[in-house]
């Protein structure tokens, strides 16, 4: 298996939809594609959404492949698991499709302010407990996401930890956000469309064991930094 995971991290430096750079390579300016994603890379004007979190890429894919004109970016701290989604990249040519090896907490580096549209977090460790400042919903990240995202900007949450969706909520009520869209049940609600049909590997764990599948979109212009 190691011998597969260095395999794997060899041939995603081989991608040119891969990214990664050290702390030290970013940390004083930001990378050298921070501010410059349409014009260097996808070369369009289309949408750039970014998931963060994005593990083996089903979702980014899966979005990239139903939306066309738009841009997408998944992000994941391990490369073993961006691998299956880079191969596939490459394997069917995509051309709005792209993946950051990189922690969350580092994304201010790589995207400029305003450059984001839309960011996805789809099935994010819920952090129980007292580790609520380690959420990505929770003030932190979202006032780091507020440096790169456009106004009125669109931030997605799926989740299947009722704790998170919770707390997601009383974030977006104690901070005067606006609520696009809430969802308490997508496959008890929505029979059709992106938001049940595109599928990441956890969520169809989650639901053969009948778990609740939970969905909310929300603006945080509101956020105070």
């Amino acid at each position: 298996m190691a011998k597969k995971k260095l395999q794997h991290f060899a041939e995603n430096k081989t991608f040119p939809h891969y990214f990664e750079s050290t702390f030290a390579q970013i940390s004083e300016s930001g990378s050298n594609m921070r501010g410059n994603w349409k014009s260097l890379f996808f070369a369009n004007s289309g949408k750039l959404i970014v998931e963060i979190g994005c593990g083996k890429g089903e979702y980014t894919i899966g979005q990239a492949k139903r939306f066309g004109n738009n841009n997408f970016i998944g992000v994941d701290i391990k490369g073993a698991r961006i691998w299956r989604g880079a191969k596939t990249i490459e394997e069917e040519g995509m051309k709005n499709a792209a993946f950051i090896r990189s922690q969350a907490g580092l994304l201010h580096l790589w995207f400029a302010e305003s450059e984001v549209d839309e960011i996805w977090i789809t099935f994010p460790d819920p952090q129980p407990g007292s580790r609520k400042n380690k959420r990505l919903t929770s003030p932190r990240y979202l006032s780091m996401f507020k440096k790169f995202l456009k106004p009125e900007g669109i931030v997605h949450l799926k989740t299947d930890s009722s704790e998170l969706f919770d707390y997601t909520i009383e974030m977006i009520g104690e901070n005067n956000l606006r609520v696009v869209e809430r969802v308490d049940d997508i496959y008890g609600t929505i029979t059709e469309g992106p938001l049940c049909e595109i599928r990441t590997f956890y969520e169809s764990m989650w639901l053969a064991e009948g778990k609740t599948i939970m969905y909310v979109a929300f603006q945080i212009d509101n956020l105070l930094q």
